[in-house]
């Protein structure tokens, strides 16, 4: 893939594109900092380096290939030959160095970063690595986007906000001089509003918004049509109630949230600050703060806007912020002021000036300006800013001038909330609710058309007929005349009365009911104590309330590798220097012989205390302290000094108590890959112990070396390195240098043959480390000296000052010095996996769960944890794509499908037709063959494709792999060979790429897929999946933040899903269609009276027991039992994870089971209204009496109904079943005992008749004789995987019971116990068993 050719030559004009001012650069990482992703700007750490992808890297390659050794002096890429390198100029390559590609593969255009073709004036987008920023590249308009990627997809990587003006419309600061400032210039106040309503918007906006939902909407045109004369079914207030009830209680809880926002508002607008007045500093409320103003924060105070920091109590101008309100992360960070404004702060001298910076944006991680101080231009940067909501720790005070304010700053720029997200539950809700409709509308057809016919029939007698009669007579006299429309009006008016009448046929209540049963599943999820971190003090959090029983139906889990599978707390383990490695066991072992002037040589470092103790390599100490000369010696202590030098860590010092004690110092960074690199540093005696923006200070071997810091090229996911450019006290000046491999080797010098040695036992030692599952980072530096560094100082002060480009220009300037290295060693820092890890992967494999782990590790790092957590096991074979061209992917994947025998055309339709036929119960079973886990069976099928002779499949792919593979083309071939696999592996992927790949699943298929993840890096990767986890981790809280689920621990998730997704699937589930039940059995009750009362659409019924009938009669115990309900117990569940299958082969909620329910509906419809016809024919009971028999039969019966389906009774489940009945009679002696209501005294008659509780009686055992008839015969001859587990439960609490008996249990009883489980092998012993049980099972209860 190389070329011999330059990427620019002199003969060949240097062809940029449009150039586009830095604000579109810029515009594209808002969008995703937003998502709270990490920007390139922070600092470097091997974890960074690993979680890049290594998308630039054929460009890089490229580049790094380019640089030689001209004249004595480095140059990088073609520097020397273009005149925008030389000291002279100060203008800049528009261009990246490494975007050019050679010809041959510049017809390439992949979306996800990498290779882009070079066309002019048409813009696309690349992911660069860990940062998610998405910059301007080049796209081909010919090659389209990949169509199968989701809108919220497209939303997310390419619909970029345009939330930030142009560059060349910056805004200007003046310094202490408020007025100027505003005067010419519309910025924002500094009160802010996080509010959604106001007194005067509320009502019509919180209307507007609940009527989203089209439900609303067909209730209030069911509640306006009975407001019309002719089709005033109910009364009017009353027809109102139920839609009222809804809005209100809606309506109350928005009112009552925005409240507490309003009053956060008022207490956050109303905090003090110290101002900068004439008189001195004097307070100020926040919300009067205005851009312009000097504000003084003290020690713990909290930052009440965007301010550049001049000056601090610190002589070196440092403070130290702790911006955990912002990112959620805890490390204490480092702010500078220059040190131009801090000493005219310490020296009490006004400062007056201009600071042109941005206009303001979202992205906390970036921040360019200058600022113009006595005729100087001084560069501003995110290091000199402090950021409102941030918190001052560690510094007195510090002083800054307020450049935004308000809804201006970047910590409300980023308020958006994470996108809402909907249960698969809910959505095939929807589709049942349409058959529903379609229900209603053959109803009110029938009674419409029945009108119409009866009319026609008697239209002869319609003047004889009571409410036909055109004349209504009243007392002997004439009276008023009826309204007769005329038998088509008369039809019409039917229709839509009916509409009225059979309201609830879609029920109301079924969302509210849904979101308490969800909030109260919430509150036991967040109590339950085994999800409990006692080592972060973290409690599990559910931040979304919508998808709790999508929890029971995951198929793939997509997981991050550092941090959430691994602890990501480093230990620095082994270190390879100058080609030989160190840190091996049996070198450490030897630590008790180290030479005695080693041991006095080590004393000067024991002045320092680490918080963490790390035991040196003995051989390795010996290098260091020997008074020995030569290479090795230099390189070791070059080695160490980049260790301490090049990061930016933070050290706190704390004094010993002791007068003679050791000083303890603990390390904070925004890396623990940098905490542990500088702990290691500080153990082989390199301690870093003070920091400033101009210089650090390093107990080098018990001498105090003073190190001016001229330079700091941060880490970028193009360069994936960092370097620091320092002057030693003797004015030497050197580069140090650590970053990944993939990045480092390409740029070390090759001109002397002892180079080649050391780079190949480096990189053998690399593989090594890595294939134990260490992280590694290559370590190197150089000298600088002359015109070299004369000419990179010119262009780090321009580019540092720059406005525009500067991430460019300061990448170009990193270019310059970051080439001919020399190789120093390797780092390899350990990061242990979590507890519990690996049981929890194969619990969930168990389950019929494929777990994915989408890493930016290096691969063989990523291999060996693989295999340490039980996700790579020793019989799968592997497949590995790594590829670095479209027709090298396209190859490998062909030949891996050839191979292993995986068709694309056919895969994929047999995972479905297998799927399809579990999750409608359509598996036949042979009598020899029956078993009850034969869907699991099938299940484990899905798993386990067919490919002949070969066992389970592993993939491991590459991020630079997935560059060409997610295109239109490719990515089928590539969802074809990953789902035929038992594991896919994915390393070196950016944020985005992982986002991808659950684009890709998700677009491809129906299955339910998780994220889980701990670093910012995987925020787009959850709010992509359908469910989003965020683990409490190292890396700060972003993730946690942007889930949907939060927990401290990997491990949390085998219980989260297995027990209480399984739980919450199973409520909601039965919930939804015991609540189409309840509503439609009453629905069809009305609907064969009508039929009776020559289809007048009258009610037997009263109007308020209608609107009671859903909203207080029945409506308490479904949400009790949808909370408290359990079918197994979660030691069951957690010990048979298979049982997780139900919730794959939808067993609780499905289209045959909603077809059943409405057939049982319709038989206990027709009992309701037969039974006390029959029993009360040859009676002259009135028709109020008889719909009080109506209404308290149709509770009780649900109620009854309801009860046998329950499998946990509790003293709550019996006092909502039972109360609920004892509620509805106690209403119905109150609406009987209103003299002006047509039903009084209705009540007091019926319960003196034996023919009432007869009736009662008789519609409760007739109406649910089938259902129970078809449940025993069910669970006896078909039983599912649930069912029989739930026999072995109680069959194992009826041998406790017992006592005697449960320490010699009845033979056979212990063997049978396991077949239960598993596969049975003799299917009449089992029946017996279960026909013992079937008294207990069949109402739902449990042996005591």
């Amino acid at each position: 893939m190389s070329s011999d050719k330059p990427l620019l030559s002199e003969s060949e004009p240097f062809s940029t594109p449009d150039p586009q001012p830095l604000h579109h650069r810029r515009q594209s990482s808002l969008r995703i900092s937003s998502l709270r992703c990490q920007h390139h700007g922070r600092s470097f750490s091997s974890s960074d380096a690993e979680e890049t992808q290594d998308c630039n890297l054929y460009r890089q390659k490229e580049l790094d290939k380019k640089i030689e050794l001209k004249g004595g002096e480095a140059v990088s890429g073609n520097s020397l030959e273009y005149p925008a390198f030389r000291p002279g100029r100060k203008g800049f390559l528009s261009g990246d160095l490494g975007r050019q590609c050679p010809q041959r593969e510049r017809r390439r255009f992949v979306s996800w970063g990498g290779v882009m073709d070079v066309q002019q004036n048409v813009k696309a987008f690349e992911v660069s690595g860990t940062s998610s920023r998405i910059t301007p590249r080049l796209q081909d308009v010919n090659r389209p986007l990949t169509p199968q990627r989701s809108e919220r997809f497209l939303h997310l990587s390419m619909h970029l906000e345009d939330n930030m003006a142009h560059h060349d419309n910056p805004r200007f600061i003046h310094i202490n001089d408020p007025k100027k400032t505003n005067d010419n210039s519309d910025f924002s106040g500094n009160e802010i509003r996080t509010s959604k309503y106001t007194l005067l918007n509320f009502l019509p906006k919180n209307l507007f918004i609940q009527f989203h939902r089209v439900a609303y909407l067909y209730f209030l045109a069911i509640a306006a049509l009975n407001q019309l004369p002719p089709l005033a079914v109910f009364g009017r207030t009353v027809s109102l109630f139920p839609l009222l009830f809804v809005l209100t209680v809606t309506a109350v809880k928005d009112g009552y949230e925005d409240w507490r926002r309003h009053r956060s508002d008022r207490n956050e607008n109303n905090r003090e600050a110290l101002v900068l007045q004439s008189d001195g500093f004097c307070p100020k409320r926040w919300k009067m703060i205005q851009a312009g103003e000097v504000v003084k924060i003290s020690s713990d105070e909290t930052i009440p806007c965007d301010m550049v920091l001049l000056g601090t109590s610190d002589p070196s101008g440092i403070a130290y912020i702790q911006t955990m309100n912002l990112d959620g992360e805890s490390n204490l960070k480092t702010r500078y002021a220059r040190q131009e404004t801090n000493k005219l702060v310490l020296e009490g001298t006004i400062i007056s000036g201009m600071i042109t910076c941005e206009q303001p944006n979202r992205n906390i991680y970036e921040f360019m300006a200058n600022m113009e101080l006595n005729e100087q231009c001084l560069p501003l940067s995110q290091s000199n800013i402090i950021l409102r909501g941030c918190q001052l720790k560690n510094t007195e005070w510090a002083i800054g001038v307020v450049v935004y304010a308000g809804q201006d700053t970047k910590a409300m720029q980023n308020s958006a909330m994470s996108p809402s997200k909907r249960s698969r539950l809910e959505t095939y809700m929807n589709r049942e609710t349409f058959w529903l409709s379609v229900f209603l509308l053959i109803m009110c057809l029938v009674v419409g058309s029945g009108m119409g016919l009866w009319l026609k029939r008697h239209e002869s007698q319609l003047d004889t007929l009571p409410y036909y009669r055109k004349i209504y007579f009243q007392k002997g006299k004439d009276g008023k005349k009826y309204k007769y429309y005329g038998i088509p009006m008369e039809t019409f008016f039917s229709f839509l009365s009916s509409i009225i009448v059979f309201q609830i046929m879609i029920p109301i209540s079924l969302y509210i009911t849904m979101e308490l049963v969800r909030l109260g599943q919430s509150y036991f999820m967040i109590g339950d104590r085994h999800m409990y971190d006692s080592s972060s003090n973290s409690r599990f959090q559910c931040r979304s309330l919508n998808i709790n029983e999508d929890l029971g139906q995951i198929r793939y889990i997509l997981s991050d590798k550092t941090g959430t599978l691994t602890e990501n707390k480093m230990e620095f383990k082994k270190a390879s220097i100058w080609g030989k490695s160190y840190g091996d066991t049996n070198s450490a072992a030897d630590s008790q012989g180290t030479d005695v002037g080693v041991e006095d040589a080590m004393v000067g470092g024991r002045k320092w205390k680490l918080k963490s103790e790390i035991t040196p390599d003995s051989e390795l100490i010996k290098l260091l302290y020997k008074d020995l000369h030569g290479e090795e010696r230099i390189a070791a202590h070059e080695f160490f000094l980049t260790l301490a030098a090049c990061n930016t860590v933070i050290p706190i010092l704390t004094d010993s108590p002791l007068s003679n004690g050791p000083t303890s110092i603990d390390y904070q960074g925004e890396s623990p890959d940098e905490q542990a690199l500088v702990a290691a540093a500080s153990a082989y005696g390199y301690t870093l112990f003070e920091r400033t923006s101009g210089h650090i200070v390093i107990d080098a071997n018990g001498e105090k070396l003073r190190l001016d810091v001229l330079g700091l090229h941060e880490f970028d996911s193009v360069r994936k390195r960092m370097s620091v450019v320092i002057r030693f006290p003797n004015g030497s000046v050197k580069v140090l240098v650590k970053g990944a491999d993939t990045s480092m080797f390409n740029i070390l010098r090759k001109d002397l043959s002892c180079d080649d040695h050391i780079r190949h036992a480096t990189h053998s030692h690399l593989n090594d480390y890595s294939s134990e599952g260490l992280r590694t980072l290559v370590v190197a530096a150089r000298d600088l000296n002359g015109e070299l560094l004369a000419e990179w100082q010119h262009m780090y002060e321009d580019a540092c000052t720059s406005l525009t480009d500067r991430v460019v220009k300061l990448r170009q300037t990193a270019a310059l010095i970051e080439c001919n290295l020399t190789l120093l060693g390797a780092t390899a820092i350990e990061d242990r996996l979590q507890e519990g890890v690996p049981e929890a992967i194969e619990s969930l494999r168990q389950a019929g769960i494929k777990v994915w782990v989408l890493t930016g590790d290096k691969q063989e790092t990523a291999m060996s944890i693989g295999l340490s957590c039980r996700l790579l096991t020793a019989d799968m074979h592997q497949i590995i794509i790594n590829g670095n061209s479209e027709h090298e992917c396209r190859k490998l994947l062909c030949d891996a499908k050839a191979k292993y025998h995986v068709n694309s055309a056919n895969c994929f339709n047999d995972m479905t037709n297998l799927k399809r036929k579990s999750e409608l119960n359509l598996i036949e079973l042979s009598s020899q063959t029956k078993s009850p886990n034969m869907p699991q069976q099938i299940a484990d099928e899905e798993d386990r494709p067919s490919f002949g002779p070969f066992g389970p499949l592993a993939l491991i792919i590459d991020g630079n792999s997935l560059v060409y593979i997610l295109e239109k083309d490719l990515e089928y071939e590539l969802f074809n060979l990953a789902t035929s696999c038992k594991v896919v592996l994915c390393c070196r992927v950016a944020p985005l790429q992982k986002a991808g790949i659950v684009d890709m699943i998700k677009s491809r298929t129906d299955d339910l897929t998780l994220a889980i993840g701990d670093g910012a890096n995987d925020v787009s990767m959850i709010q992509m999946a359908d469910v989003g986890v965020g683990i409490c981790g190292q890396e700060g809280r972003q993730a946690v933040m942007a889930s949907d689920f939060a927990m401290g621990q990997f491990r949390f998730l085998k219980r989260l899903l297995l027990v209480h997704g399984h739980w919450n699937y199973q409520r909601l589930g039965y919930l939804i269609l015991y609540n189409f039940y309840r509503n439609a059995v009453f629905v069809l009750m009305l609907f064969w009276y009508i039929l009776c009362t020559a289809f007048s659409t009258t009610s037997a019924l009263t109007d308020w027991s209608s609107v009671f009938y859903s909203v207080i009669y029945t409506s308490v115990p479904t949400v009790v039992v949808g909370i408290l309900d359990k079918d197994l117990s979660h030691k069951t569940l957690l010990k048979y994870p298979k049982l997780y299958a139900a919730g794959h082969r939808q067993e609780s909620y499905n289209m045959p089971l909603f077809w059943i329910t409405m057939v049982d509906t319709l038989w206990q419809s027709l009992v309701l209204f037969y039974v006390p016809l029959f029993t009360y024919r040859e009676s002259t009971i009135d028709i109020w009496s008889m719909g009080s028999l109506w209404t308290i039969a149709v509770v009780i019966l649900v109620n009854v109904h309801l009860a046998m389906d329950i499998q946990r009774w509790l003293f709550v489940t019996h006092a909502a079943i039972w109360g609920s009945i004892i509620v509805t009679y106690c209403c119905m002696v109150v609406l009987d005992s209103i003299p002006v209501f047509p039903n009084y005294g209705t009540i007091y008659h019926l319960v003196k008749s034996p023919a009432y509780w007869l009736s009662i009686l008789l519609i409760t055992a007739i109406g649910l004789l089938p259902r129970f008839i078809f449940k025993v015969c069910h669970q006896i001859f078909w039983p599912s995987d649930i069912q029989i587990a739930r026999e072995a439960e109680i069959l194992r609490k009826g041998r406790n019971f017992s006592g005697s008996n449960a320490d010699q249990p009845k033979p056979g009883t212990q063997e049978l116990f396991p077949d239960l489980l598993e596969f049975p092998k003799q299917e009449e012993e089992r029946r017996g068993v279960f026909i013992i049980l079937v008294p207990h099972i069949a109402r739902g209860s449990e042996l005591p």
